[in-house]
């Protein structure tokens, strides 16, 4: 990130995420790890251009607040849509989606999801370049 998307950014860059979730370049600033309730965490995440998510459900859905940049999100079987700072996103429970940055913006959400049982989140394959492109155009 250089120092004017810095400048941008509400909080610190975290821990860079996991190459068998993401394709590209993101980081995971976990700031609500698990309310006193267990039934949710909150994560600041910062995606380079680019970066994007595999596809995903989240068992109990998920909420994105977008803080900065550009974006795509996309759910499965429909056309995907550019998301930019101040957009929310309301992913409802088990939607198969993925969201990430345009080729040229950087992007960053704060991510609200639920937990059950089953857990957070369940990553699936990766987004393909294909769809990425299509995404982007």
């Amino acid at each position: 990130m250089n120092a004017s998307e810095n400048q941008n950014t509400i909080f610190q860059k975290g821990e860079q995420t996991s190459a068998d979730y993401f394709t590209g370049k993101a980081w995971l600033n976990v700031l609500v790890p698990k309310d006193e309730t267990g039934s949710y965490t909150i994560g600041d995440v910062a995606f380079e251009p680019g970066c994007r998510t595999n596809w995903h459900t989240h068992p109990a859905g998920q909420i994105l607040l977008v803080t900065n940049g550009k974006g795509h999100y996309q759910e499965i079987g429909k056309p995907s849509r550019l998301i930019t700072k101040g957009d929310v996103v309301v992913i409802p429970s088990h939607i198969e989606h993925w969201h990430g940055a345009t080729k040229d913006s950087h992007f960053t959400h704060i991510a609200i999801t639920n937990i059950t049982p089953k857990g957070p989140v369940e990553w699936l394959r990766p987004v393909t370049d294909e769809e990425y492109k299509r995404a982007d155009l």
